[in-house]
């Protein structure tokens, strides 16, 4: 892929920030380093007088942070190099880190998006890989794919396979484990991700979705530049729901099931209980045996209304038709912009 020689940048690096400050204020520098360098303009560039064509944009997009990340970056700003551009997007609140990610995108112009996390912990030399993999003209994404968690429980391994086992959909995409938000895409999958209206964002799901030509490429990540993962067993779980109910029907397909197997064993037992009587003159069994089916029943029905209020409390989200994010202010290093 040659480089663009328009005033768009060639390559824009989103990195979703929340309550990051410190680690951005080690991690920045060092993604300056990398675009000073990726971004250094050619030697047709400089024989041809364009040394400032090929230019980098970097997107940091601020989830609604708490600490001093907005002085962190507008301090660390003037330290760009002449071919970066920095922009600090503000979201009114927090709204997460898939809404971010999709302010991110929207706001970037590179030929080639990359999306990294601010931890510190996604290599710059892997990004560099996916740059070089990503300039051949017959693949559109390249994903990184953490070849081993030594951080995560037995117990996180077990239930985060689960899940991906659960709401694969082969035959149409797949949803590969343990490959994240790090990534790179041209412009092409850029605009397809743009394209999707939908308020609920599950992005794996969505990187599948969308098809494309992708690469998986396996990495081991680096250590925390700063902080702790703002990620726990709950947050963690109504990403799960978001995901189940986004990119499967499965749940649905299974209460149908439950059902007609609950009516048969149900009519299969009152057939029991008939002839027993009719032949054998038996009298039926107490209220126990009423009562401990009453309860069955009606615990299997809470759980396929709470289930079906899942999908429907989705919905419910999606028809209000509220945006998917809302932004304070955008700081550019070319100038300040209130939204």
């Amino acid at each position: 892929m040659s480089q663009n020689h328009s005033n768009l940048p060639y390559l824009s690096i989103i990195i979703p920030a929340y309550n990051d400050a410190e680690a951005v204020q080690a991690f920045l520098p060092k993604v300056f380093a990398f675009t000073e360098s990726f971004c250094a303009p050619t030697s047709d560039d400089i024989l041809m007088g364009k040394t400032t064509t090929s230019r980098c944009e970097i997107i940091i997009v601020d989830d609604g942070s708490q600490d001093d990340l907005t002085q962190v970056v507008t301090t660390l700003m003037p330290t760009r190099p002449n071919n970066t551009a920095l922009h600090l997007i503000r979201l009114s609140r927090n709204f997460g880190k898939e809404p971010a990610l999709s302010a991110g995108l929207a706001k970037a112009q590179g030929d080639v998006v990359a999306m990294i996390d601010a931890d510190g912990q996604h290599p710059l030399s892997v990004l560099a890989q996916m740059l070089n993999m990503i300039a051949q003209p017959d693949i559109d994404m390249v994903a990184g794919i953490q070849a081993n968690r030594p951080h995560e429980s037995k117990l996180a391994k077990t239930l985060k396979g689960s899940f991906y086992h659960f709401i694969q959909d082969r035959q149409r995409y797949e949803i590969r484990p343990n490959a994240g938000d790090f990534r790179v895409m041209n412009r092409k999958v850029v605009q397809a991700l743009r394209l999707l209206p939908e308020r609920q964002r599950f992005m794996k799901g969505l990187y599948a979705w969308v098809g494309f030509n992708t690469v998986y490429l396996p990495f081991t990540a680096d250590n925390r530049d700063a902080g702790e993962s703002k990620f726990n067993y709950g947050g963690l779980f109504e990403l799960a729901l978001v995901g189940i109910t986004s990119f499967s029907q499965k749940p649905l397909r299974w209460i149908s099931r439950m059902g007609f197997l609950v009516s048969a064993l149900a009519f299969l037992y009152g057939l029991y209980i008939v002839i027993d009587t009719l032949l054998f003159g038996a009298d039926v069994a107490g209220w126990a045996t009423v009562a401990a089916g009453i309860m069955f029943s009606t615990g299997i029905q809470l759980v396929c209304i709470g289930v079906i209020g899942e999908y429907v409390g989705r919905l419910y989200e999606e028809v209000k038709q509220r945006p998917l994010y809302l932004i304070n202010e955008t700081i550019s290093s070319e100038k300040q912009v209130d939204e």
